[in-house]
């Protein structure tokens, strides 16, 4: 007889289909789709809820539920988070150490004066409405800086205008400070205009000085205007040393003067009352004031000279007494 095999047959042929099991999965299929509309919203985060592509809630930090996609969906971003914009040049690799391209097209601008100036600037903002910044403006996306879209070509503008109103003085050195402050307020005018729901938070520039081209020259007028300041200031110290010292001279002078006037009428006033006192005595006894005043004379006029006695009786020999010999031991 010939010989027969049995050849093992196809396993999906075994496979029945069992509806139960098809329930199971549906069912089990169903529940995740169920539970993937539950989502959580951190603290500083706000959520927009989409249905069908239409605003349909704001929802506030805490734990949510949406109808699972596609018929909701939920966009959830940051209102607290700082954002940042690049003018001028691009972060290429953060580092470190950090790695940037620049970008000239944005960074060479016209100042009020006419000149040539090379600005890099960053710009800090945050959200402070999700809806307006996701829907009113097209092309925000998620708010990053890329160097491109409403946000950048709004700072680029604000940045060109304010500077175009200065002189190339003012923004490299003293006005500085005004210029950023001027910029933050233009800045914020354009994205109220725009209704983009976003706030400036601070504006800065980086780099401000003039073209490579022109860069040896204008430091050459730099050190100019460097050491006319200092020697103004340093003609201003020495006119706020002069100056003190000559008044307060002139005030001493002033002082001796008035001192030396007062001396001097003082000292008048008590000669006419000493003269009138003895006038007074004159009137009284006139030869004894007389020979007072001559021997008050002689005391003090005698000390001054070599005194003699001289013995005169005009018989032949003078007899001389040198009477400072004599009191010279005394002495």
């Amino acid at each position: 007889m010939p010989q027969q095999f049995d050849f093992p047959k196809n396993p999906l042929q075994q496979l029945r289909f069992n509806p139960r099991t098809a329930y199971l999965v549906l069912g089990a299929l169903g529940i995740l789709w169920i539970l993937s509309g539950i989502y959580t919203v951190d603290p500083d985060e706000k959520a927009v809820v989409l249905r069908f592509g239409k605003l349909q809630d704001v929802v506030e930090p805490g734990l949510h539920y949406h109808m699972p996609s596609p018929i909701e969906m939920v966009i959830i971003r940051s209102v607290t988070k700082v954002y940042r914009e690049e003018i001028g040049f691009q972060t290429i690799d953060p580092g470190p150490p950090a790695r940037y391209r620049s970008r000239p097209n944005e960074s060479l601008m016209l100042t009020g004066d006419e000149n040539i100036v090379n600005v890099e600037m960053v710009v800090q903002y945050r959200v402070s409405s999700v809806t307006d910044a996701l829907f009113k403006v097209r092309g925000l996306g998620t708010f990053e800086g890329n160097g491109e879209g409403l946000i950048h070509d709004a700072c680029e503008a604000a940045l060109r205008q304010v500077v175009g109103r200065h002189g190339i003085d003012e923004v490299l050195t003293e006005g500085k400070l005004m210029v950023q402050t001027q910029i933050q307020e233009k800045l914020q005018e354009l994205f109220n205009l725009y209704q983009c729901g976003l706030t400036v938070e601070t504006v800065q520039l980086l780099k401000v000085g003039p073209p490579e081209q022109v860069d040896a020259a204008f430091k050459d007028v730099a050190s100019a205007k460097e050491d006319r300041e200092r020697l103004v200031n340093e003609a201003r110290g020495y006119q706020n040393d002069v100056i003190p010292k000559a008044r307060g001279e002139a005030e001493r002078m002033l002082k001796e003067a008035e001192a030396y006037t007062v001396e001097r009428v003082r000292r008048a006033r008590g000669d006419a009352d000493r003269f009138g006192a003895v006038y007074a005595e004159y009137i009284k006894a006139p030869e004894v004031t007389e020979r007072r005043l001559y021997i008050e004379t002689m005391e003090r006029v005698l000390p001054r000279f070599q005194k003699y006695i001289i013995d005169a009786d005009g018989k032949g020999v003078v007899n001389l007494i040198n009477l400072e010999r004599l009191m010279a031991p005394a002495r």
